[in-house]
């Protein structure tokens, strides 16, 4: 045991050894030789006594209480919501970013043609990448899809299908999303409606799910 201790000890040492070293921002500030400065790290402290202490801020761990289900029934039919958002919310987080880098390309593209071009391509590219994944989304996940576009994005599915490919192909979706008992101006609800999935959501973010 002492041996595995030692050993510890070397290896850790020899670890940090090789780190970059901890210094405060006035230090750092006043390093002039640019490739020493990439070997260097700073960090906020504070000194108590001989010690030194490093000032860490940590986001704020969140605890929930599981839910108490009155019967079988609801205990099945929440285990069906969570294996639905758990499925469909990272395509979600997705199309956040996505619409995020259009609408941002976009500011930069004035001509109409041009646009068009660069937002068949994107569609394309996307597509290509996820198209086979999507098509195996049941109804029900597809209709809370829907819904987690509003939450991430601020606009229906439906005004993001009218920005990007205009009124047209919106109205034209919304005939489709109808014949399947969906609604592509379905806005997100998360303090009555869709309270339970903005419950699950809260929790996958924090690592509880």
């Amino acid at each position: 045991m002492k041996r595995l201790c030692l050993f510890l000890i070397i290896s850790l040492w020899a670890i940090t050894s090789q780190a970059q070293r901890i210094i405060t921002f006035d230090e750092y500030q006043a390093i002039e030789d640019e490739e020493r400065k990439n070997s260097v790290q700073w960090l906020p402290y504070r000194t108590e006594g001989a010690d030194t202490i490093l000032i860490k801020e940590f986001r704020p761990a969140l605890a929930r209480p599981p839910y108490v289900f009155k019967t079988k029934r609801q205990q099945q039919q929440y285990s069906k919501l969570l294996y639905n958002v758990k499925r469909v919310y990272p395509y979600s987080v997705l199309i956040r970013k996505v619409y995020a880098e259009i609408e941002d390309s976009l500011k930069h593209i004035t001509d109409e043609d041009q646009r068009k071009v660069f937002i068949k391509a994107k569609e394309k590219e996307l597509r290509d990448q996820f198209e086979d994944e999507l098509i195996h989304l049941t109804i029900s996940q597809g209709k809370i899809l829907i819904k987690l576009v509003d939450r991430e994005t601020g606009n229906t599915t439906y005004q993001v299908i009218q920005e990007l490919k205009g009124g047209f192909s919106a109205f034209l979706w919304q005939g489709v999303a109808r014949l399947f008992g969906s609604n592509l101006k379905s806005e997100y609800d998360a303090d009555e409606e869709d309270r339970m999935i903005e419950d699950i959501i809260i929790r996958i973010e924090n690592g509880l799910l």
